[in-house]
């Protein structure tokens, strides 16, 4: 990380520490032989193709991990993550409260802390548009 401003360097550790998160979230699922229920579940709530969907997430989780962690379509790659945490926010962890444990269950907390994570990644590395006055 040399020649890195010291908040740059905090961006990129903070960007490896969600990758992690993230890669661990899918890798889990496929271990554990998980994507094919999160498929039925999916379809359970009236999602076509709950099976496809539920191995494209994954795959973007693994595959698209490994790609944001070194740095490569940060942007895309962290609204796409963005985009999923917020589907399972509503999904899944809304309907049960805030917190994760202690005074709740499954709650919704740590996903909105990596949906704001992911935002600032993208805010961050979003391709800045040049102007004439530039």
């Amino acid at each position: 990380m040399k020649g890195k401003t010291r908040s740059e360097q905090v961006l990129i550790i903070q960007r490896l520490l969600i990758c992690g998160i993230i890669a661990a979230h899918g890798w889990a699922r496929f271990l554990s032989d998980a994507v094919a229920p999160f498929g039925a579940w999916l379809d359970g709530q009236g999602f076509p193709m709950g099976t496809a969907i539920a191995y494209a997430i994954t795959a973007i989780e693994i595959i698209g991990s490994a790609v944001l962690a070194v740095g490569i379509w940060v942007p895309y790659l962290s609204l796409t993550f963005a985009f999923i945490y917020v589907m399972g926010i509503i999904l899944v962890h809304a309907p049960v409260g805030w917190f994760v444990v202690g005074l709740g269950r499954n709650g919704m907390e740590y996903s909105v802390l990596l949906v704001f994570c992911l935002l600032g990644f993208a805010y961050h590395s979003w391709p800045k548009i040049k102007s004439n006055d530039d």
